[in-house]
């Protein structure tokens, strides 16, 4: 049946808006329109897009119902709109990598992500909000106002994909790409009740961007959307080799999509409340521990081994700081003044580590690959929060979790940034609201190369305790 209003459209699902363009009840420029309204009409407020692509976007949508008209059709995502986070580069569209130095920078060639977007036929509405080059796990940038969270305008949206998760929890796209170098998926989709999943490291080929880039060591393009057979269909676009990352996984990705309701019964999955080391507010783990629980009506054996990881932080902060710095680093001399605080301190702590202090952040990366390896030998899934605290007013991180002090510039992201060091995927998916209305997410982590098993765990736990008819108020 058709759906008459603009609200209900943009929040419909993907498979439903199919449905509609397929039955000529919706044409593609009728559905772009649709949401370029309501991100005229919200964004203002969200600071959800840098760039809105209107007239791009407008023409794409002409042309795909022209393709569809003559019975070409290109797949599912064929006139469907999508946001495309703006650490990816787009041809002859504003890039700015969230920096002000970047403001203008008009790229000459797409990454790898957009042109599979694009060849699915996908129709791009703009370029979602980034703190600068990703650096930050909330945000804010120098560009303008902060990303806001849909659910709360006073607080964060999270990041690095933060306007990626506002705009898909404001009903500003059908679906989104986000990237995920500590959490960046994860830590949005946690604090807006979306759904993401950060690859297997290598699944997506990562190639375009600007600066020097160094080589992609922990940070994977993964689709963010609304529900579970979304990402999927995303993932399925997005994944699979391309010989300009040397990086990149050669295999050819599994189907994501055709095993996702085979259910996870007699599946051992472990519930880990802290990774052995973690503060975690006392909310958040009641709800993430109520969701882990469900698994066992689903058929799982749950247990809680106990994990216990030595804090990784500090490994992980060399090697994510020294690759800032050798992208970035030469814009210290002259563009310092235009650079944000924390792009700055990344920079700077990445230039003053020496190689003793790099060779030993790389022995303790494949220390804690090895004992997840080992950890993933006796269970096909690890259970644990997404994030330490619901999402936090902007510019705010909090620096007490729990009654324990913890540094504001991880403390709340304890339990996504090592599985970017152990390459796994890892996906979150809500699972709950704090007393205050905001959303809470539940991390569901697979093995290096286990996107279809945490798929089809995930769509699992949506069909029992569904999310996707939960909306933020006043959107």
């Amino acid at each position: 049946m058709p759906i008459d209003n603009d609200h209900e459209l943009a929040y419909a699902p993907v498979s439903h808006l199919r449905k509609l363009i397929d039955d000529r009840q919706v044409s593609v420029p009728e559905l772009t329109e649709m949401f370029l309204r309501r991100i005229e009409a919200h964004n203002p407020k969200l600071n959800a897009y840098l760039t809105v692509t209107g007239d791009l976007a407008m023409r794409s949508a002409e042309e795909a119902q022209r393709e569809l008209d003559q019975g070409r059709h290109r797949g599912v995502l064929h006139g469907i709109p999508i946001s495309i986070k703006d650490l990816e580069t787009t041809r002859d569209v504003t890039s700015t990598m969230g920096s002000l130095v970047f403001r203008e920078h008009v790229p000459g060639e797409d990454s790898v992500a957009v042109e599979r977007v694009k060849e699915a036929g996908a129709i791009i509405l703009g370029k979602t909000n980034t703190p600068e080059f990703g650096m930050s796990g909330t945000t804010e940038n120098r560009l303008g106002d902060h990303c806001r969270n849909p659910w709360n305008l006073e607080r964060t949206a999270g990041g690095s994909s933060g306007g990626a998760g506002a705009a898909l929890a404001a009903g500003l796209c059908a679906v989104a790409t986000g990237s995920d170098g500590g959490g960046s998926i994860r830590i949005p989709c946690s604090f807006t009740g979306t759904f993401g999943i950060k690859p297997t490291q290598g699944r997506v080929p990562r190639y375009g961007g600007v600066g020097k880039p160094s080589f992609n060591t922990h940070s994977q393009s993964g689709p963010m959307t609304r529900t579970v057979l979304e990402s999927a269909q995303l993932l399925q676009i997005l994944a699979g080799h391309d010989s300009r990352d040397p990086g990149c996984m050669r295999e050819e990705p599994p189907d994501f999509v055709g095993g996702l309701n085979d259910g996870v019964r007699r599946l051992k999955v472990a519930w880990s409340p802290d990774f052995g080391y973690a503060p975690v507010d006392e909310e958040v783990l009641a709800a993430a521990s109520k969701a882990a629980k469900v698994f066992e009506e689903l058929g799982c054996i749950v247990d809680e081994p106990g994990l216990v990881l030595d804090d990784p932080f500090p490994a992980f902060w060399d090697m994510f700081s020294v690759a800032g710095a050798t992208s970035y680093g030469h814009l210290l001399d002259d563009h310092r003044g235009e650079l944000s605080h924390y792009a700055v301190k990344t920079i700077e702590h990445g230039l003053g580590r020496t190689s003793s202090d790099y060779s030993r952040a790389l022995q303790r990366m494949v220390q804690l690959v090895s004992q997840m390896e080992d950890f993933f030998g006796e269970f096909d899934l690890l259970l644990s929060p997404t994030m330490a605290v619901p999402a936090f007013p902007v510019e705010e991180h909090p620096t007490v979790i729990a009654g324990r002090e913890v540094d504001p510039w991880w403390g709340y992201i304890p339990f996504t940034f090592p599985i970017n060091m152990t390459g796994q995927t890892a996906a979150s998916i809500p699972c709950g609201f704090s007393s205050d209305g905001l959303p809470i997410g539940l991390h569901i982590v697979g093995k290096r190369g286990g996107e279809a098993k945490v798929l089809r765990a995930c769509a699992a736990f949506e069909s029992a305790r569904p999310w996707a008819d939960r909306r933020p108020p006043g959107f």
